[in-house]
């Protein structure tokens, strides 16, 4: 492919993978030297238009949403603002008695104006993403009740990363909506905050005040971020290319042939999809991380060691950072400190006392969140189960959590032991693991099926070298795994303990440091799951 083929719109889909030669090799360089030898003063102007030639490149004439979406959070986030100086104005030429009746008046302004702004831009993903799956229900059901009539299916091309930016839209609105920022009035300095190259793709979901300030004031490109920045895109490439794509073959051949395996060889399918979505993920969010620390920009963490997690409500607070933060600020909090549902609180801590009051109200607003949560993922009856399990366990463990306090004290059982803590983190992640499960298989049936299997006939008799290789695994593949997880569980030990190791070593004289750079690079090359036999997998979360 020629240079003039190759700049063409949408031409270059394997940017979406950070891993991918055509990211690592040829765009991430060249950004990285044009920004060190343009003047100050130009690199902001040069990291967006980088963002928009990435997006360009990975998406063609699908750039116009993002622009769009850029237009219209610039223009209605200059509208709450202006409302909000038309209030303070207002309130300085009324007496005091008036004040609380015109304050109504300009919060029901805001309100309207936000939400015009929400509805245009969650319904313009709504709109794109998931009426194909709500027609096709809707005809189903249409079907059942015998009525003459279907609608035609709409076909939608999906921008890639609509979920994140759109969210990331949104959440810039409330929060001019809230005053907890001042819109800009920048739109360029807006549009670098939407469409950052490194987080385009897979997030996080970054908040205005959180990235925004150090995008537009770039600095120079110093040696230590340079350093530091590598080793952790290192780190997620050793994740994603030794242990993801490894696995890869062996869990489509589970998931898709299920019904041909006992139920002991379907839940190791399942465990190794979880370390694979985790691996995935992560690994890229690793590279955000780092491409963005080279750049001078911290980003917020999107993980924290989830598998170390007592429970599925902490699991969630420690995996997938931002999207649980963004949920719990824009849906759990509104909800929950809405005019209903604080009487509904107030008349249940009544009848039913300080912990089960309140839970009531808070139930319904962690209703909304996990049904969300479920759909964000996908257009599918599978994903919206995986929401509502997950809902299910986390209102249970609210639930019961004082008979618990009130059983381990009766046992005198000591919850903070590390016995106690092990058996709380297995089970989480049993639980984990059966959740997965249903995320990864085709359909909701085939998820039940498949949970049917591990419940019925729950075996391993049947593992063996023949097994094996049908399911395009081998003792090498496995050993190989091994390895590299015991490798992650202790530097995952070592941050949980509050050690960063990538800082320790840059600390340590010059050999050290290339020694564990260059084993980590030799380790990547030797182990890595390319070439002959192995198909890159496109980053899972890209497709969300």
């Amino acid at each position: 492919m020629d240079l003039p083929s190759l700049l063409m719109a949408g031409s270059l889909d394997t940017l979406t993978s950070y891993f991918s030669v055509a990211f690592l090799v040829m765009f991430l360089p060249v950004s990285v030297v044009v920004y060190a030898v343009i003047p100050q003063r130009a690199r902001r102007y040069f990291l967006l238009i980088a963002s928009f030639a990435f997006f360009w490149l990975i998406s063609g004439e699908l750039i116009a949403y993002l622009i769009l979406i850029i237009m219209g959070v610039h223009y209605f986030g200059l509208w709450l603002d202006r409302i909000q100086t038309q209030k303070s104005a207002a309130l300085k030429t009324v007496p005091k008695e008036e004040k609380k009746a015109l304050k109504k008046v300009y919060l029901h302004r805001s309100r309207r104006v936000l939400l015009f702004a929400a509805v245009l831009m969650i319904g313009g993903l709504l709109v794109i993403k998931y009426s194909p799956f709500f027609t096709t229900n809707i005809n189903s059901l249409l079907s059942l009740l015998n009525i003459p009539i279907q609608f035609d299916i709409p076909s939608y091309i999906m921008p890639i990363g609509i979920s994140f930016f759109t969210l990331q839209a949104v959440s810039y609105l409330f929060d001019v909506y809230r005053g907890l920022i001042k819109a800009d009035d920048n739109i360029l300095r807006l549009a670098l905050f939407m469409s950052f190259f490194p987080q385009i793709v897979e997030g996080p979901i970054c908040r205005y005040g959180q990235t925004a300030d150090q995008l537009w004031n770039v600095k120079q490109i110093e040696f230590e971020n340079l350093k530091l920045g590598a080793v952790r895109i290192l780190f997620g490439l050793m994740k994603k290319l030794v242990i993801a794509d490894r696995l890869n073959p062996m869990i489509k051949q589970i998931f898709s042939h299920y019904d041909d395996y006992q139920g002991g060889i379907i839940a190791l399918g399942a465990i190794a999809y979880t370390i694979q979505l985790y691996c995935d993920f992560s690994g890229t969010m690793d590279a955000v991380m780092g491409v963005a620390q080279i750049f001078g920009v911290t980003m917020p963490e999107n993980f924290e060691r989830p598998f170390f997690s007592k429970s599925i409500s902490e699991f969630w607070k420690r995996w997938h950072i931002t999207l649980g933060t963004w949920f719990k600020d824009y849906i759990f909090y509104p909800v929950t400190m809405s005019k209903p549902m604080k009487n509904l609180t107030s008349s249940a801590r009544k009848k039913l006392g300080n912990h089960f009051g309140p839970l009531l109200a808070g139930s319904i607003a962690l209703f909304c969140v996990w049904f969300c949560n479920g759909l964000w993922h996908g257009s599918a009856w599978g994903y919206i189960f995986f929401g509502m399990y997950h809902f299910v366990l986390i209102l249970s463990g609210n639930i019961i959590a004082p008979a618990v306090t009130a059983f381990n004290k009766k046992l005198h059982i000591n919850s903070e032991c590390f016995a106690y803590r092990v058996f709380q983190i297995v089970r989480t992640g049993i639980l984990v693991v059966i959740g997965e499960m249903f995320f990864r298989a085709e359909r909701l049936t085939t998820g039940l099926s498949m949970f049917g299997k591990m419940v019925t006939d729950f075996s391993f008799s049947s593992l063996n070298y023949e097994l094996m290789k049908k399911l395009k695994i081998d003792m090498h593949d496995v050993m190989i795994v091994l390895i590299a997880l015991a490798f992650i569980f202790v530097i995952s030990v070592l941050n949980e303990k509050g050690i960063c190791v990538r800082g320790a070593i840059a600390k340590r004289n010059v050999v050290i440091r290339w020694a564990a750079v260059y084993a980590l690079i030799m380790f990547i090359i030797i182990f890595g799951a390319y070439g002959k036999g192995y198909v890159a997998v496109d980053p899972i979360y890209a497709n969300f």
